[in-house]
């Protein structure tokens, strides 16, 4: 087996026994021809977005929030391939993204990118670079290191400009929906995910205004969101909504790394629906089987997947002998069978996260 050969064997063991957000950072290697090339570290991801003003500098130590409607977090600046480049940007152009990538290059993201912020989330600068920052995220509890999940973001898709408090939170209980110029226009401007929070400063007809984390107002359709106190969550934490939640994203592609309505891995779909009944939980797989307590299967519980004594995937039980899951790369969020070959025997316990 030449060289080559075993580069492409190890990543594709490595992506199979880590799954669902579960992998260590990968070795060094290039990806086979069907792939493209790595990009380039330029360290200058293209942006339109403005330099942060006088007094809202980034900072070692400090928070800083995500900007942008989806921020990947990159395993090193180096890590983006010239097809990421539409992930870079800010605005970010995510769907551009998902559209421009080939099968492989998706299968390939374990390489390069575990995770996920949305639009608002709050993250604490650790080191910082002319055009990256590295950050953890609080709201994902990771074992990689203390603080939240880490990773590399470019610098133009945050802000340290710290969010305005106001008495009500929006939080997007859709798949996906868009924020529109604050005048009679009402123009698409941003299309966010499931899960975003924002300050709400008032309503105006069928739209709530909120408040972006540069600062700008921008309205959002009353139908998408839920408002609540910003310590409430935004859907009671019950079994049956956490079921209901779920299967909204029925029909969801897998992405490697993917915590939002534009796509989601298996771990993702489990941390999303829990976000948004109020619920923090690990943001990987294997975490999340290391929590929460033991239990046997009912309705919200998170059923667990080994192989060779390694958790690698998760789904949760919907009742009636059912599991929905994000299975992998090509595939969509699913209801199936929880006796499913070859999950069934694979299976390692639940967990219940609900009190």
């Amino acid at each position: 087996m030449g060289p080559r050969i075993r580069v492409v064997v190890a990543a594709a063991l490595l992506a199979t026994a880590a799954a669902c957000g579960n992998a260590p950072a990968p070795p060094a290697a290039r990806p086979s021809s069907s792939v493209a090339s790595p990009a380039t570290p330029t360290g200058s991801p293209a942006s339109s977005a403005p330099e942060p003003a006088a007094g809202h500098e980034l900072a070692v130590g400090a928070n800083a929030w995500v900007a942008v409607a989806v921020a990947r977090l990159w395993q090193s600046p180096s890590s983006p391939w010239p097809v990421d480049a539409p992930a870079l940007r800010s605005p970010v152009r995510f769907r551009a993204w998902l559209q421009a990538m080939t099968l492989d290059q998706r299968r390939a993201l374990f390489e390069r990118s575990d995770t996920e912020a949305l639009l608002g989330d709050r993250v604490v600068v650790r080191e910082l670079r002319p055009h990256w920052v590295r950050v953890v995220v609080p709201s994902q509890p990771s074992p990689k290191a203390r603080g939240g999940y880490p990773g590399w973001i470019p610098r133009r898709q945050l802000t340290a400009r710290v969010p305005a408090w106001t008495a009500k939170v929006a939080t997007v209980t859709r798949r996906t929906a868009w924020l529109r110029t604050d005048d009679a226009a009402s123009a698409r401007t941003t299309e966010v995910s499931a899960g975003t929070r924002l300050h709400v400063v008032g309503r105006t007809g069928h739209y709530l205004r909120v408040l972006t984390p540069r600062g700008d107002v921008r309205r959002l359709l009353e139908g998408v969101a839920v408002v609540r106190a910003p310590r409430e969550a935004a859907l009671p934490a019950t079994r049956t909504g956490l079921r209901r939640t779920a299967r909204s994203f029925l029909g969801l592609y897998y992405l490697w790394g993917g915590l939002s309505g534009f796509g989601l891995d298996c771990s993702g779909l489990t941390w999303l629906d829990y976000r948004v009944h109020g619920i923090r939980i690990p943001r990987d797989a294997l975490p999340q089987s290391q929590h929460g307590r033991r239990t046997a299967r009912h309705v919200g519980d998170l059923l667990f997947y080994a192989s060779d004594g390694l958790v690698h995937h998760v789904s949760m039980y919907v009742g009636d002998g059912l599991m929905i899951h994000a299975p992998r790369t090509g595939e969509q969020v699913q209801v199936v069978s929880f006796e499913q070959e070859p999950l069934r025997s694979e299976y390692a316990g639940a967990r219940r996260y609900l009190h």
